[in-house]
């Protein structure tokens, strides 16, 4: 009876509807409404905006998971196996298996774009690790395309050494990717399907994210205290002191606010880009490691990594506003705006997600 009681409360808070829009997301409280369990071990998770959310399952599963945003249930599960040799990849002999990290949507929703840890295969000997440089010659790896009418890898391309996070410009121009080992960026051009630039970024590239103009591109750099600032085009690079081990990035809804996960001091911080500091900070728990933003810009949700927990921080004045115990070793987060929620991926099988459409 107890059981049926639960199950019927958890159905109901999920088909809760979206508050007014004046009612901003600083002013609501997350609310547990689904745990997804199943042959999953997601790094990271991704909304595209349109109806769907990814998870990226890294070798531990050779797989990408599909939800739907709705009914939150699995729609697809797509293997990581490819064939080089049938894309027009030369080099390789037979099939390979990848490792799944982290994605990024086309602006349209039309394709799923997913970096690859490493390769598994004939003739790869060389598997990356987290601690690395670029003279240790690691095996190269892929960035997979996914076309999300079926659900099918369409285009591999061949990246750096250990690719970890992959972005996409507005204006649908370019797909960047960051390769922590090669300590370089990779700039792929859509309409051409190459890559036309590398650009070194130092060690332990990882974040990426691209103002709505598409005119910039920000990379965090791990292993370092900046962020660089990359005109898309003439690819200049401007350096922006933020901190140490910046990994996540994410801007304001008018792009005028950089955030920014320092994982080893277990802070966010605001860097305003007009006036080229930080001008907010706050310790949120051990070893932060994503974080995304409501899409009124109001809360930025983050992952504690070490301490279990996700925080909701309020950008105005950087109050923490919530920290909820989510799981073991919670490492990835999205915000779904159609629904107003916000998906955590913890790294030893779950899914956790959250309404966000419910008053203080």
């Amino acid at each position: 009876m107890r059981t049926t009681l639960l199950a019927a409360i958890v159905l109901l808070l999920s088909n809760i509807p979206p508050v007014s829009a004046d009612v901003t997301s600083a002013e609501r409280t997350m609310v547990l409404v689904q745990t997804i369990n199943g042959a999953i071990t997601p790094k990271s998770v991704r909304a595209s905006g349109t109806g769907f959310v990814s998870a990226h399952n890294m070798m531990y599963r050779h797989s990408i998971t599909i939800y739907d945003a709705d009914s939150m249930e699995l729609v697809a599960t797509i293997p990581d196996t490819i064939i080089p040799s049938s894309f027009g990849i030369t080099g390789y002999s037979g099939s390979y298996k990848g490792a799944p990290v982290e994605g990024a949507y086309s602006p349209d929703g039309r394709y799923l774009y997913v970096t690859n840890y490493s390769m598994y295969g004939k003739g790869l000997t060389r598997e990356g690790t987290d601690i690395c440089k670029p003279a240790d010659n690691y095996d190269r790896s892929f960035l997979y395309r996914i076309d999300t009418s079926n659900w099918k890898i369409d285009s591999i391309y061949k990246v750096g050494t250990v690719p970890k996070v992959v972005a996409v410009s507005p204006d649908n121009k370019y797909v960047l990717v960051t390769n922590w080992c090669s300590y370089d960026l990779y700039v792929i051009s859509v309409a051409s399907q190459k890559v036309i630039k590398t650009l070194k970024i130092g060690a332990y590239p990882r974040g990426i994210v691209i103002s709505k103009d598409s005119q910039f591109a920000f990379v965090a750099q791990m292993g370092g205290d900046v962020v660089h600032k990359i005109t898309l085009g003439n690819w200049s690079d401007e350096l922006l002191k933020v901190g140490h081990n910046p990994r996540a990035l994410v801007l304001s809804p008018d792009n005028a606010i950089l955030y920014a996960t320092l994982n080893l001091s277990g802070k966010v911080i605001a860097y305003d880009l007009s006036q080229k500091k930080v001008i907010k900070s706050v310790k949120t728990g051990d070893a932060t490691r994503s974080l995304d933003i409501s899409t009124d810009g109001t809360a930025l949700f983050v992952v504690n990594f070490n301490s279990g927990t996700v925080s909701k921080v309020r950008t105005s004045d950087f109050s923490i506003l919530q920290t909820l115990k989510v799981c073991e070793q919670p490492i990835g987060v999205t915000y779904e705006p159609l629904h107003q929620r916000t998906w955590v991926a913890c790294y030893l099988g779950q899914i956790k997600i959250f309404n966000d459409s419910l008053k203080q």
